[in-house]
């Protein structure tokens, strides 16, 4: 008897908590949404299912030992993950709609009001009983604000560590909802008539000026910015080795197996801060509505500023677009393409988003940089 009790003690269904079990299914909503409705299943899928893994009691999948301590450890804390996830999405960048009309370059700036605003709402947050958020954790915070994960990543890595799992989870989580919190609030701010605006052909693009693009681009974040360099240079790495066209083997392995194992590791990663005691917590929920507050103001900023230059162009730009000034590539293109379609089925706005969502990658760098040199 006494060791059928000790065997039963050992089992998960002795050891089962019920946060472990909200937490459990919670992984298993991001999988349902992933799998059956396609939000994103390239994060959600492995999100949701480092969730899961992190809430298996006496497996020991988060602590010293276990593999997604040693993911987090070596890739999340270090902050090497987001750089490679850089580089590979550099790879599949293509410049070209920013070259073609480099005013969306002020979407892509406009939209990163969100980070800044949600900034202070990090700080005004301490007036709340339970919140304690120095400077450092207010700037970590307040990047969620640009929807990039990798971003996010680095710049928590960085300035604030102990709240790296609620800021990853926080911005990985609404960059896999973009299909679902951007359209409200872009029908919101947009009229049925702007949305049905249509916007001509681009005009074509080098090759000597794509190559010329990321080189450039480099060459000012080392002037001016230098502690955006780790991210910017990435970026504009994995962009040179696409455009150049002499390093295929190299640009091909960084979009597809570089990029396909870095992204499974960062989603179990990400996952793994799904466990109980360390997601249920007021800071974190604190965190999660800050990301909500800091996304849909980075939307509804991108879009504002585009329906200025819309009146300022006389009607020769489609306000939608300024919604993809956030950094989610491509998934706030599709998004805009996909509103725009519904108000207009001839409306083929895709490529002409893709300029401000490019343009919200470099700009969320940018911000990186800015609060790792003020508070860093």
């Amino acid at each position: 008897m006494e060791a059928l009790h000790t065997l039963w003690l050992d089992t998960g269904i002795a050891n089962f908590t019920g946060g472990q079990l909200v937490m459990i299914a919670v992984g298993l909503l991001l999988l349902f949404l992933a799998i059956s409705k396609n939000f994103e299943p390239l994060l959600l899928l492995p999100i949701g299912f480092g969730a899961i893994l992190a809430n298996t009691p006496v497996a020991g999948f988060t602590e010293p030992g276990g593999i997604l301590y040693y993911i987090f450890e070596i890739g999340v804390k270090t902050g090497v993950f987001p750089l490679f996830i850089f580089m590979g999405v550099g790879a599949m960048t293509d410049f070209g709609a920013l070259i073609a009309n480099p005013k969306t370059l002020l979407l892509g700036a406009a939209a990163q009001f969100g980070i800044f605003a949600t900034l202070f709402g990090a700080i005004a947050l301490n007036a709340v009983p339970g919140f304690e958020f120095t400077l450092q954790d207010a700037a970590a915070i307040s990047i969620i604000g640009g929807a990039d994960g990798p971003t996010a990543i680095f710049v928590a890595s960085r300035l604030s560590p102990d709240l790296l799992g609620a800021i990853a989870v926080a911005a990985y989580s609404y960059m896999a909802l973009v299909p679902i919190i951007q359209p409200p609030i872009m029908k919101a701010l947009t009229s049925e008539k702007e949305r049905q605006i249509p916007m001509g052909q681009l005009r074509a693009v080098s090759k000597k000026e794509k190559i010329v693009f990321p080189l450039a681009v480099l060459a000012l974040a080392i002037l001016f910015l230098p502690a955006s360099a780790p991210l910017v240079g990435m970026f504009c790495l994995g962009n040179l080795m696409k455009e150049s066209g002499v390093v295929d083997r190299l640009s091909k392995a960084a979009q597809n197996e570089i990029i396909n194992i870095v992204t499974i590791m960062l989603g179990l990663a990400v996952g793994s801060k799904l466990s109980a005691e360390s997601f249920l917590s007021v800071e974190t929920l604190g965190i999660l509505a800050l990301g909500a507050v800091a996304f849909s103001i980075g939307t509804a900023s991108g879009v504002l500023m585009a329906k200025i230059m819309s009146r300022m162009t006389g009607g020769k730009i489609n306000p939608l677009i300024g919604a993809a000034g956030v950094s989610a590539v491509p998934m706030a293109a599709r998004v805009v393409n996909k509103v725009g379609l519904e108000a207009n089925p001839h409306n083929f706005l895709l490529m002409h988003a893709m300029g401000p969502n490019v343009a919200g990658v470099l700009g969320s760098a940018v911000a990186a940089g800015v609060l790792l040199a003020l508070v860093g």
